[in-house]
């Protein structure tokens, strides 16, 4: 099962992480419930909320992350980050236990699980501290994957293995007549960009090291494992054809995908509605104007559709037609940057999510005005279409805020590892990676000088 969740396999760390802290909490509190009651814990619904909230907050707050800086920078922001995850681990649980305290039990008492949180934040700041020593002592430098295929290929990769900062370990083998003396802690692996141009000698050898155990992917397999995207000007119609980038209508996932996108985007309706309305109030104080922005949008099947966003520029910010979004753009608004950082400006569009325009995740849409020059530049662009539009979604959470034609074709490539890999499992990463950005105040800054979406 793992083998077909690549976006799992390469979070080995967050995974770690995570166990470790649900095996040391599970043992410091069987440990302390024996001692102090002379028996085993029963479920608690508080207890597992509680470590519920300090995994998720833990994630969001990057705890469970490598900082890039020295070793005492390290274990500083780590025990800072600690702090702030105990601190609403804690407040959270005392503010139910204060609302609850006629029901509480003595087993669920602050006398018990209070101390044991403080020690478990103590214990869990050194484990996570020593993982990321083994870790870094264990991650000596990769061995090279190589490439069979043309020089142009490995150019066009190399520069996405150094844009997403993993290491440029990829090359062609000098001599071909080698191969077969390949061994497996050799090479992390060979790369073949087409298997039908080898020569058959050269296919018997590759096949010979693959029985010794040596890696053998093809582009597309490569592309998945390593930089977990497709680039749309290496996928050829053979690989359409197979049917990896198609989304069968009506199936299971769907029906619940869909289920979700109505139960969570009714709620966020509700939970935001005060929001909205500051934020309304706010945009016509600021200068008269109206408070909602309308645009259409391409959705499934390129079906245009109308979307709705708190404005964030000026009234009059498109007088001379549609236009990019530029860095720093003049046009937008003192409120409308804070309403962008904070992607406060989508809530709208959960009602598009209701109706069924759109879903939670799904690539953005696009404006059908801009669309139609992408789908000359960019190959395959329309397979994006295939999936309902979403407020968040791969590329939002891997790749920055759109900004060039360029932009919008690696946000492709992001769409198109989603199409190929869409479970119920990455929606709830991108989720979670989603309110991580929310969190960090990671909005729609633009990268460059454009940007498609106003």
């Amino acid at each position: 099962m793992l083998l077909r969740l690549p976006w799992l396999l390469s979070r080995k760390r967050l995974l770690a992480a995570v166990v470790i802290d649900i095996g040391l909490f599970s043992l410091l509190y069987t440990a302390a419930f024996l001692y102090r009651f002379g028996s085993w814990p029963g479920l608690s619904l508080p207890v597992a909320a509680l470590v519920t909230l300090w995994m998720l907050s833990s994630y969001v707050i990057g705890r469970y992350q490598v900082a890039p800086v020295g070793h005492g920078c390290r274990v500083l922001s780590l025990a800072l980050r600690t702090g702030v995850v105990l601190s609403l681990s804690l407040g959270s649980y005392l503010a139910y236990f204060g609302i609850t305290v006629a029901t509480f039990g003595v087993r669920d008492s602050r006398g018990f699980l209070v101390p044991l949180l403080l020690a478990f934040a103590f214990l869990s700041s050194i484990s996570q501290s020593l993982l990321t020593r083994v870790i870094r002592a264990n991650s000596q430098q990769p061995h090279q994957w190589l490439l069979l295929g043309a020089r142009d290929t490995l150019n066009v990769l190399t520069n996405l293995m150094v844009w997403r900062r993993l290491p440029a370990n990829l090359t062609m083998p000098p001599e071909l007549n080698h191969l077969p003396d390949l061994e497996v802690d050799d090479c992390a692996g060979i790369l073949v960009s087409d298997f039908n141009t080898l020569p058959v000698a050269q296919q018997q050898q590759l096949l010979q090291l693959q029985q010794k155990g040596v890696l053998v992917l093809s582009l597309v397999g490569w592309c998945e494992q390593v930089l977990q995207r497709f680039p749309p000007e290496l996928l050829t119609n053979a690989d359409l054809l197979r049917g990896e980038f198609s989304l069968i209508r009506g199936t299971m996932q769907l029906r619940f995908k869909r289920l979700g996108d109505v139960m969570v985007s009714s709620c966020l309706l509700v939970l935001t509605a005060p929001i909205l309305l500051v934020a309304a109030v706010l945009i016509r104080l600021q200068d008269g104007g109206p408070v909602l922005y309308t645009q259409l949008r391409s959705g499934l099947d390129g079906k245009p559709y109308p979307i709705w966003k708190l404005r964030t520029m000026r009234v009059d910010a498109e007088r001379h037609g549609a236009q990019w979004v530029g860095k720093g753009d003049s046009r937008i608004t003192p409120l409308g940057r804070l309403l962008r950082l904070t992607r406060l400006d989508e809530l709208p569009q959960l009602w598009a999510v209701l109706q069924g325009e759109m879903s939670l995740i799904g690539p953005r849409p696009e404006r059908p005005e801009f669309e139609q020059d992408l789908e000359r530049q960019i190959p395959h662009y329309r397979l994006r279409h295939l999936m309902r539009p979403g407020l968040s979604g791969w590329a939002q959470v891997n790749y920055p805020y759109g900004a060039s034609v360029e932009d919008a074709a690696n946000k492709l490539s992001y769409d198109l590892y989603y199409l190929r890999n869409f479970s119920f499992w990455l929606d709830l990463l991108i989720l979670f990676k989603t309110i991580r950005l929310v969190f960090n105040a990671q909005g729609a800054v633009p990268i460059s000088q454009e940007s498609s979406e106003p």
